[in-house]
């Protein structure tokens, strides 16, 4: 089974039978089935958003998250989170942000974001309201993604460990950024 999408696709979600999908330099999130991956003929556009990055799926609230590293307001750096209705396809700039978001990753109740060169900022979905930063240490010199665990740690993918700038890792990390454990990927 393969997808033929115009464009490079930067990121995929899925909520019920629907797989929403992005584009690098699109404001469109297109719209397939899951189990064929036949487009729909519906998509959603998002007036205003220039570079989508990266997206996910609230299965509670039916939202969309969608990160978009086009200038932010007031031609700042940085770029903005777009919340996204599948319901009505409404949408609203959600949060401006003056860094550049690499990657998302949601919780019940908790939108996890990922910026270089090394931070975890983590939101309410609720009220946007920013619940932590966390800047993990400096021998992680590239982040390349982040989940909240059950536990309320944090899992993070990162280039760099404290033996070996160039080594891949996966690092479990409490709230108040010890690590915990990682893992070394083979190289």
């Amino acid at each position: 089974m393969s997808l033929y999408v115009v464009g490079d696709v930067s990121a995929v979600t899925q909520l019920d039978d629907i797989v929403y999908a992005i584009c690098a330099k699109s404001p469109i999130i297109m719209m397939f089935t899951a189990d064929t991956l036949s487009p729909l003929g519906e998509r959603i556009r998002v007036e205003g958003m220039r570079d989508p990055w990266d997206i996910v799926a609230c299965h509670n609230d039916r939202q969309l998250y969608v990160t978009d590293w086009g200038p932010g307001d007031l031609g700042h750096s940085g770029g903005c989170i777009w919340r996204v209705s599948v319901d009505n396809k409404s949408y609203v700039k959600w949060l401006t942000t003056t860094v550049n978001v690499r990657t998302l990753s949601l919780t019940s109740h908790h939108l996890l974001v990922t910026s270089s060169p090394r931070n975890l900022h983590q939101y309410s979905t609720n009220d946007r309201q920013q619940l932590r930063h966390i800047l993990l240490p400096e021998y992680m010199g590239f982040v390349y993604h982040s989940v909240e665990s059950l536990r309320q740690t944090f899992i993070v993918a990162h280039l760099g460990t404290s033996r070996n700038e160039q080594q891949n890792a996966v690092s479990e990390l409490f709230t108040f950024c010890c690590v915990f454990k990682y893992h070394q990927a083979e190289n």
